[in-house]
């Protein structure tokens, strides 16, 4: 590993929240392997949460002052105020330290950023924790090239399969129920006009048909650099990377390692629903019922404010037909032998991982850009089955066990694991040494480096 003394340094500002974060330090380490410097932006109430082990990488806080509860506009002015106050202040002190600082990476959803940077006189780099896919349907909403289909038809766009009205992010395809959301969103693409890259935690054989749609609107700007993993479960080429180097979420115990270690292979259904998602009470009970009925072993993470939405009467633990924890280590679980399935609700950090560790889904997409991931895991990448939803957008017990035996018991689960174990294996081609991303990186290293 490269010292200080290094051929140039960035700073890197995520979106402070976890599934922002993460992806972020990871390119992070990709960036320190190939003696990149890099120093981290974060408001203090998350920085002492960024734990990294690189000599390269700094972790440098800014002050919260007063952070609004809730209230994406509140907390994105907040941030941009805290941001644009403090940014020349660290530069300097960076620069100041002999670092020859070229570049900022920043969280696309804050494309305000260019501007700072490039008044103070650096390059802009814009990172998007969503799919290409995704960033493809804002960009068309934006651009009011997209009118949401009825439902029952589909809509057409280039390099992207048909869309149904479920298919769209909620954003786009409810948008007066989300006017202020979207808005919010769609001004991720002035990225396209502002930043120098457009950075995408993604790979090329991934979304090949829509990169390329990409590279052909925005030439030289769109570099695919994912999946954004620690390396420990993809090409294990950086040193002491077995982890997101993220604490915000701490384990009570080792329970949930320690029963997946007793069951067989490929017996268990994993659940998880992410960090944000606040189901109703009813869909609670239905998802559990559902796993009940399936009669497959299954490790539910369920967050504490979250388990009294639980039946009364379900403890899956005394029964031994699965357990319930408040956490547990995604990628641990995940790469265990014992897990056969991954209930989800698709965010992209967990679409990514599914398909990276090469564990077949039931998709079960809340809103946001999860109902596209969704689309492309099952009709796409050919990996999972997606959950139907009645009438009231209620998915019942009985299409709950439907899907999981249907991929843990039935012939087509056969083809879901083949497909599957190969996704797993481009996965970890695309970021190894010579693959398209490991390329890619190479690529955004030497052009940040001439840009000195």
């Amino acid at each position: 590993m490269a010292e200080m003394s290094t051929v140039s340094h960035v700073l890197v500002i995520p979106y402070p929240i976890h599934g922002h974060i993460t992806p972020m330090v990871q390119l992070s380490k990709r960036l320190a392997s190939r003696g990149v410097g890099v120093t981290v932006i974060t408001p203090t109430s998350t920085s002492a949460c960024i734990q990294v082990s690189s000599s390269l990488i700094r972790v440098e806080s800014i002050p919260d002052g007063v952070k609004p509860d809730s209230g994406f506009d509140a907390i994105s002015d907040w941030l941009k105020d805290l941001v644009s106050n403090n940014l020349a202040e660290i530069m300097s002190k960076v620069t100041g330290s002999g670092c020859l600082l070229t570049t900022v990476v920043y969280d696309s959803i804050m494309p305000w950023v260019a501007d700072l940077v490039h008044q103070l006189g650096l390059r802009a780099a814009a990172f998007n924790s969503q799919s290409c896919a995704v960033f493809a349907v804002y960009h068309h909403t934006d651009q009011e090239n997209l009118t949401a289909p009825t439902e029952g038809s589909t809509v057409s766009l280039p390099s992207m399969p048909p869309l149904g009205l479920n298919d769209l992010p909620s954003f786009v395809r409810n948008k007066s129920s989300y006017s202020s959301l979207l808005r919010f969103v769609l001004s991720r693409n002035l990225n396209t006009q502002k930043a120098d890259w457009l950075l995408f935690n993604t790979f090329d054989e991934l979304e090949k048909e829509v990169l390329e749609w990409m590279a052909s609107q925005f030439p030289l700007k769109v570099i695919a650099i994912g999946p954004l993993l620690p390396s420990m479960y993809l090409d294990k080429r950086v040193r002491d990377d077995d982890n997101y180097g993220l604490s915000l979420f701490k384990p009570n115990n080792n329970d949930c390692m320690e029963w997946l270690d007793s069951q067989e292979t490929g017996s268990v259904v994993y659940v998880s629903f992410g960090s944000l998602a606040n189901l109703k009470d009813e869909q609670m009970c239905e998802v559990a019922q559902g796993l009940i009925q399936s009669k497959c072993k299954f490790l539910w993470v369920v967050r504490s404010s979250e388990q009294s939405k639980l039946p009364s009467n379900f403890w899956p633990d005394k029964s031994g037909a699965g357990i319930i924890t408040n956490w547990c280590p995604q990628l641990d679980v995940l790469s265990h032998q014992a897990v056969g399935c991954f209930i989800t609700h698709c965010g992209w950090n967990s679409t990514l991982e599914a398909l990276s560790l090469g564990v077949p889904v039931v998709a079960m997409p809340q809103w946001t850009d999860q109902p596209t991931n969704a689309k492309y895991l099952v009709d796409v990448w050919d990996v999972g089955i997606r959950v139907m939803a009645g009438e009231n957008g209620m998915v019942t017990r009985e299409e709950v066990e439907r899907c999981l035996v249907e991929v843990m018991k039935g012939e087509r689960g056969v083809m879901l694991k083949e497909n599957a174990a190969k996704w797993k294996q481009l996965a970890k081609e695309a970021v190894d040494e010579g693959g398209s991303s490991d390329k890619n990186i190479k690529e955004f290293v030497s052009a940040i480096s001439s840009s000195m």
